[in-house]
């Protein structure tokens, strides 16, 4: 991998407290506001073709269940030490009571996810089976959720809570995936922090004021209305991308917005009109791309509470997706480990260029 030789400068230079950040990563304390939900994963052997339909009969092996969605942001910043309290809302169910008890062995405070008795868990199963000397496919994915919003009560229940607890955490994060735990009366009690980071993907007006925004590339052209990648001379022209940028920050009236932009890395955009990119630290070995943004939410806020730089906290979020896309299905990683991710990045960057 070669990196440009002023990052790899600038990266050189930066490193003593790069680790020193990582090294606080269990100081803060993070509220997680989101939509929760349950990944499952079942997977079996293919037996043969069913006589009652055309479908496939697998004899069941494993169930795998872990946090996703808005869960996933919560566990992400669990496992890096952080001290976490997650809120939202869970159903009166099975599904439920699995993401509460991930929770808690992971440390996370769960006073703040209520019970909604009128609406199902959020849960996304996925069903998945291999013949004996095949790799595993999966074959469906079956989704359990209410479109309905949530009731009123507790909409207010959700948003006091919010208020109660804002003075006990170092920042909040809203982690919206569409599926209504975030209401207006939710936002508002969480806007009230002033160190505000929201992953939201659409409707990212609805948090006007917030201190940074994440956007992925289509999260971040959906909401502006046109695309943000342009080529001349088979190059990457950054024009679009600018621009794209600051009127991202008119239209959030947000402190910061950094949008990730996959093997390209990620770009943030500053109010004041300072920008920065970021590149990918890993191009070649990735295997899943699903929960790397709430890994990177989770270790940009954790450097931004402890007083890094912008840079620095898009640096530490950029190395910590670079671990987990490396592992199947939605994972997450930790101080230890993006120490060492860290140590190696130097390494090959210091080979590459003799002059560091």
């Amino acid at each position: 991998m070669t990196l440009d030789s002023a990052f790899v400068t600038q990266l050189a230079t930066a490193a003593d407290r790069l680790f020193g950040l990582l090294d606080r990563f269990h100081e803060p304390r993070v509220m997680v506001i989101g939509d929760l939900c349950l990944d499952e994963f079942l997977t079996g052997q293919v037996e043969r073709l069913s006589r009652e339909a055309p479908v496939l009969i697998i004899r069941h092996e494993e169930t795998r269940q872990v946090a996703g969605g808005g869960a996933n942001a919560v566990y992400n910043l669990a496992k890096l030490g952080a001290q976490v309290k997650g809120v939202g809302l869970v159903g009166k169910d099975e599904q439920g009571a699995a993401l509460r008890r991930i929770f808690q062995a992971a440390g996370v405070e769960t006073t703040g996810i209520l019970l909604d008795a009128d609406r199902p868990t959020v849960t996304k199963t996925r069903i998945s089976g291999h013949a004996r000397q095949s790799v595993t496919q999966q074959i469906v994915r079956v989704d359990r959720k209410s479109d309905e919003p949530a009731a009123l009560d507790l909409q207010e229940q959700l948003a006091d809570y919010i208020r109660q607890n804002l003075s006990q955490v170092d920042a909040v994060v809203c982690s919206d995936y569409g599926d209504g735990t975030l209401s207006t009366p939710v936002i508002a009690a969480a806007l009230a922090h002033p160190l505000s980071v929201v992953d939201a993907q659409k409707n990212l007006i609805r948090y006007q004021g917030a201190t940074i925004f994440t956007p992925n590339l289509p999260e971040a052209e959906q909401a502006i209305g046109y695309p943000l990648t342009k080529f001349a001379a088979d190059k990457p022209d950054l024009s679009l991308l600018r621009q794209g940028g600051q009127d991202l920050l008119k239209l959030t009236n947000a402190q910061q917005v950094l949008i990730t932009r996959g093997e390209d890395g990620m770009s943030l955009f500053r109010k004041d009109g300072a920008e920065s990119h970021v590149p990918a630290f890993n191009r070649t070995d990735v295997f899943d791309v699903t929960g790397a943004g709430d890994t990177v939410v989770a270790a940009l806020t954790l450097g931004l509470i402890l007083g890094a730089s912008p840079w620095e906290a898009a640096v530490l979020g950029n190395l910590a997706a670079s671990i987990v896309v490396r592992q199947f299905g939605t994972a997450t990683t930790s101080p230890a480990e993006m120490k060492a991710a860290l140590h190696l990045l130097l390494e090959e960057s210091a080979s590459s260029a003799p002059n560091i």
